[in-house]
């Protein structure tokens, strides 16, 4: 984009920048605004692209004393105590304050884009190898994990610490109470029903901690011939169904602090509290996350008793959604595959398997957190896509 500018002025009394652009639209853009935003050494240090310029210094009620057109490429402007600030073209652009341009830039910085899915869900499939070695495999990887909320990883090799090496590769893993990685087999006396034979409901990780890790990582060393099956769900697709089929069930599950709770010893002793909405919402009431664990979920439920049925109802009908046939996706994974998937988003479970005398069924897992991952996914759109 190499936008020209046509015109600039001053208006209302020198509160607002007016730029007519050369394909014929027009931008406004506040002085207060631009001069908190001046990009000259004295108020931005460019090595770190961070703001030096102290908010107690700005005048809130600025107004402009000079403004000039260079070369239909930048503009500059003169501030009533003789500072200069000057702005490039493209850079104005991008930060026009037009809904569509705003729009335009979000989704640019966010990627928001959703693709719902159902039991119809054909699991997105990329070589473990490609990731690791190829950017532009990489970038694949991450914007359909972004979009679509699950990506299966084949042929990595068969032992522990290929998650430790996934996580260079996007930056870092998170840690948490069961460690920087946890193995998922049946284990005596388990601290987590993870680490047991038995089904697993749908679910997504760690609702107990304030900031559930964004991202899982699943890798499969070694499985069971009969049973364990794994199963997801796309939380967001079922909680827009709810939200149709039953606004109080989907209000109830959007305003309602549930208590989870995990104490026990693993990485270091540990004894977790917090409260979560079972749907979290955005400003629009559109759902960003699903904090849903049935097995963490507190006895203590801090909430007036004649509210407790209602709650229990609108939770039993999203459940039930979750486990309908239509929404839900059964697959096996197989030696050597990683399942990476949205925590935030997709929910999932297990299905049981015969217990041994020995281990039939080893999975490694992993969390990372979405701000890492939408960190190199950034990057590696600059890097494939040639971006500034």
């Amino acid at each position: 984009m190499n936008p020209g500018i046509q015109k600039v002025e001053a208006m209302d009394a020198g509160h607002f920048i007016r730029v007519e652009w050369e394909d014929g639209s027009e931008s406004r853009y506040p002085c207060v605004w631009l001069r908190d935003n001046c990009q000259c050494p004295r108020c931005f240090l460019r090595s770190a692209r961070a703001r030096k310029l102290v908010f107690e210094d700005l005048d809130v009620n600025i107004v402009v004393k000079e403004v000039a057109l260079a070369d239909r490429k930048k503009i500059s402007i003169t501030w009533p105590d003789e500072h200069a600030s000057e702005y490039e073209a493209e850079w104005l652009k991008k930060r026009c304050f037009s809904e569509e341009a705003r729009a335009e830039m979000q989704e640019d910085l966010f990627l928001p884009e959703r693709q719902y899915w159902g039991s119809d869900l054909q699991l997105p499939k990329i070589p473990f190898e490609d990731i690791m070695y190829n950017d532009e495999s990489a970038y694949k990887w991450l914007c359909t994990l972004k979009k679509v909320g699950i990506v299966l990883l084949t042929g990595a090799a068969t032992r522990q610490g290929e998650l430790v090496k996934l996580g260079h590769r996007i930056g870092f893993l998170r840690l948490t109470f069961y460690g920087p990685t946890w193995q998922v087999q049946d284990k005596a006396d388990a601290n987590n029903v993870a680490y047991t034979t038995g089904k697993l409901c749908f679910h997504t990780d760690y609702p107990v901690l304030q900031h559930p890790p964004g991202v899982q990582f699943l890798h499969c060393i070694k499985q069971t011939a009969a049973g364990g099956e794994s199963e997801v769900v796309d939380g967001f697709h079922v909680s827009s169904k709810l939200k149709k089929q039953n606004l109080e069930a989907y209000q109830i599950l959007s305003s309602t602090a549930v208590d989870y709770t995990d104490v026990g010893v693993d990485y270091c002793d540990f004894a977790v509290q917090c409260k979560q909405r079972i749907i979290d919402v955005d400003s629009r009431g559109q759902a960003v996350r699903i904090n849903y664990n049935n097995a963490t979920r507190d006895t203590v439920f801090d909430i007036p008793a004649e509210k407790v049925r209602p709650f229990y109802a609108a939770l039993k009908e999203f459940d039930d959604l979750l486990n309908s046939a239509e929404h839900k996706f059964t697959y096996k994974l197989k030696p050597g595959d990683i399942v990476t998937f949205d925590n935030w988003r997709v929910l999932h479970g297990r299905q049981s398997y015969q217990s041994g005398s020995e281990v039939t069924r080893h999975l490694e897992g992993a969390y990372a957190d979405w701000d890492v991952v939408m960190s190199r996914l950034r990057l590696l759109r600059k890097r494939v896509l040639n971006r500034d």
